[in-house]
């Protein structure tokens, strides 16, 4: 196999070699059915044990209980943007935001375009989204408290998630799905694009409590509408399979790894090794406060932009590639998700150890 190099890009992002491996085994006959799974009927039941099987595991891995379930959907977090008022918006209460970055303020944004009687109750814009910040009492009345859970451009994430009381707490989970333990049932709706911890893009994961469900009103359109996707089983019209397919293999994938808590094990490792560097040089700066660092993405400033483009070029002429921070804020992003091994993040600092030595002035 050609030598692979350590990608950091920040989605769709690197998926585990023996994933690949063991899809690339199935490709063109799965499990000796003589066809692929991008092939195979939706309807069949070969597809839909895959299907079950991916949503067994995700249940599996945080212990989600069966007041919960699960979907798999198409259109990515943006999708759900408008999705999540459309469904769970109550007339006569607020839905309530928290705005911690690009992502908190699109999905602030389809809540506006949708009429939805909503309220931005804590933000961190003013400071360039370089913290997450503290909420204020939650009115007990809301239709639900909305957050992203990690914040992909800015490199921030929640250490620890508010307690909402009766009130659902809606998350965007999609750039730190499963990278740690969590309590599920301080939830009423996680989604997530699978394209960073997942598997591929295309797939949109949707855990909900089943009596959300019943909040679906009937004149939404049905593409959007969760509790018709829960009752066909995610199937009321032909779902990502291939993507599907993928999403469970890297959910068996963490289950052999030993699970979500040495999955976070590893994920911790490598981001002290990480933010060790940077907090002991001058020469590397993060961009975000300490209480609220991301153990996802890594966002650091090199003392210029010149600089920060050479770094870019020589790293990725070292096997090191997708490090280049999103264009609306630009600097170095190091994103350091599930199937990233550690020793990509040990060659990471040991080049910026040795770029720093040749390009200090």
């Amino acid at each position: 196999m050609e030598k692979r190099v350590y990608n950091f890009n920040p989605g769709p992002a690197t998926l585990p070699l023996a994933v690949l491996k063991e899809a690339q085994e199935d490709f063109t006959s799965y499990q000796g059915e003589g066809l692929s799974v991008l092939e195979m009927s939706h309807r069949s039941k070969s597809f839909e044990n895959i299907l079950n099987d991916t949503k067994t595991n995700l249940k599996k891995l945080m212990n989600i209980s069966d007041n919960y379930s699960v979907i798999l959907l198409q259109g990515g977090a943006t999708a759900q943007f408008a999705a999540i008022p459309l469904n769970l918006a109550i007339k006569g209460k607020t839905a309530l935001y928290v705005s911690t970055g690009s992502w908190a303020k699109k999905a602030i944004s389809e809540a506006k375009k949708l009429s939805v009687d909503y309220k931005v109750i804590a933000s961190s814009e003013e400071n360039n989204f370089t913290f997450i910040p503290k909420l204020p009492k939650i009115d007990s009345n809301a239709s639900y408290l909305h957050i992203t859970s990690n914040n992909t451009i800015f490199g921030t994430q929640w250490a620890e998630y508010p307690d909402t009381g009766a009130v659902p707490l809606v998350a965007d989970m999609s750039s730190d799905f499963y990278c740690r333990r969590f309590d599920p049932n301080k939830f009423g709706l996680i989604y997530a694009g699978a394209q960073k911890n997942a598997g591929p893009a295309g797939v949109t994961i949707v855990i909900i409590r089943n009596d959300l469900l019943e909040r679906s009103p009937d004149n939404i359109p049905t593409i959007l509408n969760y509790k018709i996707f829960a009752e066909q089983n995610s199937l009321y019209n032909t779902p990502n399979c291939f993507g599907i397919y993928l999403v469970g293999l890297v959910m068996k994938w963490m289950l052999d790894q030993g699970g979500i808590d040495q999955i976070e094990k590893v994920n911790k490792r490598k981001a002290e090794h990480l933010y060790s560097k940077l907090d002991s040089s001058d020469y590397y700066k993060p961009t975000t406060q300490k209480n609220s660092r991301s153990i996802m993405n890594i966002t650091f400033r090199l003392p210029n932009e010149d600089l920060e483009k050479k770094f870019i070029s020589e790293a990725t002429a070292a096997q090191l590639v997708g490090l280049k921070g999103h264009r609306s804020v630009g600097g170095i992003r190091a994103s350091l998700y599930n199937a990233m091994p550690f020793e990509g993040v040990k060659k990471l600092v040991e080049f910026m150890t040795d770029f720093e030595k040749k390009n200090r002035s």
